[in-house]
Protein backbone atom coordinates (compact mmCIF):
# COMPACT_ATOMS: atom_id res chain seq x y z
CA UNK A 1 0.00 0.00 0.00
CA UNK A 2 0.98 3.56 -0.93
CA UNK A 3 0.05 6.87 0.94
CA UNK A 4 -0.09 10.18 -0.84
CA UNK A 5 0.37 13.24 1.15
CA UNK A 6 -0.07 16.68 -0.29
CA UNK A 7 0.38 19.98 0.88
CA UNK A 8 1.43 23.71 -0.37
CA UNK A 9 -2.08 24.66 -1.37
CA UNK A 10 -4.00 28.24 -0.56
CA UNK A 11 -5.14 31.55 -1.01
CA UNK A 12 -3.87 33.74 -3.58
CA UNK A 13 -3.96 36.31 -5.87
CA UNK A 14 -4.02 36.37 -9.35
CA UNK A 15 -0.36 35.92 -10.55
CA UNK A 16 0.97 34.67 -7.98
CA UNK A 17 2.72 31.25 -7.56
CA UNK A 18 2.28 28.11 -5.29
CA UNK A 19 4.44 25.02 -5.11
CA UNK A 20 2.45 21.68 -4.15
CA UNK A 21 3.98 18.70 -2.75
CA UNK A 22 3.15 15.21 -2.53
CA UNK A 23 4.85 12.93 -0.13
CA UNK A 24 4.89 9.07 -0.80
CA UNK A 25 5.38 6.31 2.05
CA UNK A 26 4.42 3.10 2.52
CA UNK A 27 6.74 1.29 -0.53
CA UNK A 28 8.96 2.42 -2.88
CA UNK A 29 7.55 4.55 -5.64
CA UNK A 30 11.11 5.97 -7.80
CA UNK A 31 9.78 3.34 -10.82
CA UNK A 32 6.25 4.65 -11.29
CA UNK A 33 4.98 7.24 -12.77
CA UNK A 34 2.92 10.29 -10.56
CA UNK A 35 0.58 12.54 -11.49
CA UNK A 36 -1.17 15.94 -10.13
CA UNK A 37 -5.22 16.29 -11.37
CA UNK A 38 -7.73 19.43 -9.98
CA UNK A 39 -10.86 19.23 -9.12
CA UNK A 40 -14.26 21.86 -8.82
CA UNK A 41 -17.30 20.96 -7.45
CA UNK A 42 -19.24 19.52 -10.02
CA UNK A 43 -17.12 18.59 -12.69
CA UNK A 44 -14.97 15.58 -13.18
CA UNK A 45 -11.15 15.07 -11.68
CA UNK A 46 -9.10 16.24 -14.94
CA UNK A 47 -5.12 16.22 -15.47
CA UNK A 48 -3.00 18.28 -14.48
CA UNK A 49 0.66 17.40 -15.32
CA UNK A 50 2.69 14.06 -15.15
CA UNK A 51 5.95 12.62 -14.71
CA UNK A 52 7.81 9.14 -15.81
CA UNK A 53 9.41 7.37 -12.68
CA UNK A 54 13.09 8.99 -13.64
CA UNK A 55 11.32 12.70 -14.69
CA UNK A 56 13.09 11.83 -18.43
CA UNK A 57 9.65 13.03 -19.74
CA UNK A 58 6.58 14.91 -18.37
CA UNK A 59 3.16 16.25 -19.99
CA UNK A 60 1.08 18.83 -19.06
CA UNK A 61 -3.20 20.02 -19.72
CA UNK A 62 -2.80 22.63 -22.14
CA UNK A 63 -4.62 24.81 -19.94
CA UNK A 64 -1.57 24.93 -17.83
CA UNK A 65 1.60 24.52 -20.23
CA UNK A 66 4.03 26.79 -19.73
CA UNK A 67 2.98 27.68 -16.28
CA UNK A 68 2.79 25.06 -14.33
CA UNK A 69 6.17 22.60 -13.70
CA UNK A 70 5.88 19.31 -12.69
CA UNK A 71 9.07 17.43 -10.95
CA UNK A 72 10.28 14.75 -8.79
CA UNK A 73 12.93 14.13 -6.18
CA UNK A 74 13.17 10.36 -5.53
CA UNK A 75 15.67 10.06 -3.12
CA UNK A 76 12.71 11.59 -0.83
CA UNK A 77 10.08 10.03 -2.22
CA UNK A 78 8.47 13.58 -3.44
CA UNK A 79 6.40 14.82 -5.97
CA UNK A 80 6.15 18.37 -7.03
CA UNK A 81 3.78 20.73 -9.09
CA UNK A 82 5.22 24.46 -9.15
CA UNK A 83 2.17 27.18 -10.49
CA UNK A 84 3.23 30.17 -11.67
CA UNK A 85 0.48 33.01 -12.89
CA UNK A 86 -1.96 31.72 -11.09
CA UNK A 87 -5.04 32.49 -12.48
CA UNK A 88 -8.96 32.27 -11.05
CA UNK A 89 -9.86 29.32 -13.02
CA UNK A 90 -6.84 27.51 -11.48
CA UNK A 91 -8.99 27.20 -8.15
CA UNK A 92 -9.64 23.51 -7.73
CA UNK A 93 -8.49 20.52 -5.12
CA UNK A 94 -5.32 19.34 -6.15
CA UNK A 95 -4.58 15.48 -5.96
CA UNK A 96 -1.20 13.55 -6.14
CA UNK A 97 -1.40 10.20 -8.00
CA UNK A 98 0.20 6.98 -8.78
CA UNK A 99 0.25 4.76 -11.44
CA UNK A 100 0.93 1.41 -10.22
CA UNK A 101 2.52 0.06 -13.28
CA UNK A 102 5.99 -0.25 -15.24
CA UNK A 103 5.43 1.35 -18.17
CA UNK A 104 6.60 4.76 -18.87
CA UNK A 105 3.32 6.54 -20.12
CA UNK A 106 1.74 9.44 -18.78
CA UNK A 107 -2.19 8.41 -19.05
CA UNK A 108 -4.38 11.56 -18.45
CA UNK A 109 -7.19 9.46 -17.48
CA UNK A 110 -8.17 9.05 -13.68
CA UNK A 111 -8.54 5.17 -14.32
CA UNK A 112 -5.26 4.51 -14.73
CA UNK A 113 -3.90 5.94 -11.81
CA UNK A 114 -3.62 3.33 -8.68
CA UNK A 115 -3.11 5.49 -5.10
CA UNK A 116 -4.32 8.84 -4.71
CA UNK A 117 -3.80 11.64 -1.95
CA UNK A 118 -6.65 13.20 0.00
CA UNK A 119 -6.23 16.87 -2.40
CA UNK A 120 -4.80 19.83 -1.18
CA UNK A 121 -7.65 23.07 -1.91
CA UNK A 122 -6.01 26.21 -3.92
CA UNK A 123 -7.67 29.13 -4.48
CA UNK A 124 -6.70 32.14 -6.86
CA UNK A 125 -8.52 34.73 -6.38
CA UNK A 126 -8.87 37.83 -8.73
Amino acid sequence: QVQLVESGGGFVQAGDSLRLSCAASGRPVNTYTMGWFRQTPGKEREFVAGITWNGGRTNYADAVKGRFTISRDNAKSMVYLQMNSLKPEDTAVYYCALRWKLDVTIPILTNEYTYWGQGTQVTVSS
